[in-house]
C-alpha cells in the first residue's frame, strides 16, 4: 500500500485491508498514528524522504541521481504521468494571487505551476 496524503485519517482503513506480511509505504508526515495494528499481520512500514541520501551523505548517494533520471525517462515516455494540473504562466503578483486563491478554495487538484519571472 502507498499512502501519499492524510495517512493519519486513512490509517484505520489501511491497517484493516493490508494483507498479512504486506508493506505500507508513506511519504507524508502524519501527526499521530499507531503502528501496533501492523504487528498482528507482520506488516512493515516504509517511510520515504527524498533527501535522506544527501542529508546524511549515505554510501549510495549516487542512486538518487539514477532514480531521478529513471523518473524523467518514464515521464518523457509517458509511462509515468505527473500531477501537473494548472499552468498559471510566469511568476508575477497577479499569477501568485490566482494560484493562492485556487489553493485556498479547496478545489485545487494536482500541482499548480508558475514558471520563470515576468
Amino acid at each position: 500500500m502507498f499512502s501519499t496524503t492524510n495517512t493519519d485519517a486513512h490509517w484505520p482503513a489501511i491497517t484493516s485491508i493490508i494483507a498479512p506480511q504486506g508493506r505500507v509505504g508513506l511519504i507524508d508526515d502524519p501527526e499521530n498514528f499507531d503502528v501496533r495494528p501492523l504487528k498482528r499481520k507482520s506488516a512493515s512500514l516504509h517511510w520515504e524522504f527524498t533527501f535522506t541520501r544527501p542529508v546524511f551523505g549515505t554510501d549510495d548517494i549516487a542512486e538518487q541521481g539514477a532514480l531521478l533520471n529513471e523518473v524523467a525517462r518514464m515521464v518523457d515516455a509517458a509511462t509515468l504521468k505527473t500531477t501537473l494540473a494548472e499552468r498559471f504562466g510566469t511568476i508575477s503578483a497577479e499569477n501568485l494571487r490566482r494560484a493562492h486563491t485556487l489553493m485556498e478554495s479547496g478545489r485545487a487538484r494536482g500541482k499548480i505551476v508558475l514558471e520563470g519571472f515576468a
